[in-house]
């Protein structure tokens, strides 16, 4: 093995986890409510507990993509 290869592998393991860092972050960030619990509506809470769901699923779904595409 290189030192070439050696650095391409040490890069693709940095930017992997940054890239899963920021979806993770960006999803949070979409599903996180603007309000407290206390001032939501029941159907706020809801809607957001579904958003949570959705991004839940979309974080195992890329997991399981990346899983078969190995």
């Amino acid at each position: 093995m290189n030192l070439n290869q050696i650095v391409n592998m040490v890069t693709r393991i940095f930017i992997r986890k940054g890239v899963n860092w920021g979806i993770k972050k960006a999803g949070d960030a979409v599903v996180r409510p603007d309000k407290s619990p206390t001032l939501r509506t029941p159907a706020q809470g809801a809607q957001a507990q579904q958003a949570r769901d959705i991004a839940k699923r979309a974080r195992k779904a890329a997991q399981l993509t990346r899983r078969i595409g190995r």
